[in-house]
């Protein structure tokens, strides 16, 4: 397979192995984290969830990448990467163990949540000093681009592994509030296996450049907000990144309200118990991402064929006709159905829309516009969790969401369909 042979060459580089020691470790702890935060809010039996809860942990663990992402690049070029990877990972380990120990002590929810949130917010940090550290490690273009591709798809799989081993953990560890703290633990653990693997790569040998001029800080900040503005401005002259971006927040807002839904549907509906409530939701989760596997495979012949924007209208379309049909009676087959095609809808569409927002704009403005696709990616399903909350009922069972998701989902397609303006 060429996807192996070019892991293969890749892993001759020593300092690649090791960059990307740092990123499997680091990632598969971000996995075992964000579950044990969801399992706390949502599964623990001393605890009575409910979609505002659900929300307010969505919140948390995605805000900090929406608001600290567009300046992290300005602290990371002033900063030692190696330093970065190194204290990022080693202050989370700190932090994650406060967690645990805050759940153990059963504190108020705005304590733990601030704690949950400070390991979310470092994690912005690290994730964007791995990426800007891998010119570093590779000694050509043509091996950057292979890094490019397979780095974050390994990071992404460890964390779905993460994410996996840490349900395991908590369906064997004994219900109550100490297994939730022993999954925080595992994360914790992990976190410092990734600082201690970033040692092993000299100071230097990351960057940035300390012999390139620097700004003063201050300057360079509100140069960055400058910048967001131009991005913003250049995309509005850009119709058809514009659309394929307003479409693609608008299902990721439709995917955000119906992962709460289904949530809430494992928690009370569906099962009697909370370890079998939590077991479901893993089945669930596990559905999904085989739908967005599906998508990356299924998505460059569909695209050859329908064009990005045909494939992101059929992506679309499907969703709001199989959506309500599966997801109306509220059972757990037609559901976890519901989930495998959602997942494949949703990243399918945002390949399409990456690709078109790649080709769309120049590249000056790109990593601007990129940025800004971040702040709306994450946004969105921040606010899906805030409407889910306010329609949904205790068991997770609204007709009138489901139906609203489904015609968002059509007048996404019909608008994608509408001939644009030239």
């Amino acid at each position: 397979m060429p996807v192996v042979r070019d892991l293969r060459v890749l892993l001759r580089l020593r300092d690649f192995r090791r960059l990307l020691g740092v990123r499997l470790l680091s990632q598969a702890a971000d996995g075992v984290y964000q579950v044990a935060l969801a399992t706390y809010v949502v599964f623990s039996p001393e605890k009575q969830a409910s979609p505002t809860a659900i929300a307010s942990a969505m919140a948390v663990l995605l805000l900090p990448y929406s608001l600290l992402g567009p300046f992290a690049g300005v602290l990371l070029d002033r900063w030692r990467r190696r330093q970065v990877l190194l204290h990022g990972n080693l202050l989370r380990t700190a932090l994650a163990t406060v967690t645990a120990l805050l759940i153990v002590a059963r504190v108020p929810d705005w304590l733990f949540y601030a704690s949950a949130l400070s390991v979310t917010a470092v994690n912005r940090f690290v994730l964007a000093a791995l990426s800007a550290s891998l010119p570093r490690v590779v000694d050509s273009p043509e091996r950057l681009v292979m890094a490019n591709s397979l780095s974050p798809t390994a990071g992404t799989l460890a964390a779905t592994a993460g994410g996996g081993l840490a349900f395991a953990v908590r369906l064997v560890a004994p219900e109550g509030s100490g297994a939730d703290a022993v999954v925080v633990l595992l994360g914790a653990v992990l976190y410092l296996c990734a600082g201690l693997v970033s040692l092993t790569m000299p100071t230097g040998l990351l960057g940035p450049d300390v012999s390139a001029p620097r700004s003063r800080l201050r300057t360079t900040l509100a140069d960055t907000v400058g910048g967001l503005a131009a991005g913003l401005r250049h995309l509005g002259e850009r119709r058809k990144a514009a659309r394929a971006l307003a479409a693609m927040t608008s299902m990721r807002f439709c995917y955000g309200a119906l992962l709460v839904t289904v949530l809430m549907l494992c928690r009370y509906a569906w099962t009697g118990t909370e370890s079998a409530g939590l077991a479901l939701l893993g089945v669930a989760v596990a559905v999904s991402g085989a739908g967005f596997f599906a998508a990356a495979v299924l998505t460059p012949w569909a695209v050859a064929r329908l064009g990005r924007r045909g494939w992101m209208v059929v992506c679309a379309a499907v969703a709001a006709v199989l959506e309500p049909a599966l997801g109306l009676p509220f059972a757990r087959a037609p559901m976890l159905i519901a989930a495998f095609v959602l997942g494949l809808c949703t990243q399918g569409a945002k390949i399409a829309t990456d690709t078109v927002v790649q080709a769309s704009v120049d590249d000056a403005f790109r990593g601007r516009v990129f940025s800004l696709y971040d702040v709306l990616f994450n946004v969105a399903f921040v606010g899906a969790a805030a409407v889910a909350a306010l329609m949904l009922p205790p068991d997770g069972r609204s007709a009138a969401l489901v139906v609203t998701v489904a015609l968002i989902y059509a007048t996404t397609a019909i608008a994608l369909a509408r001939p644009g303006r030239r």
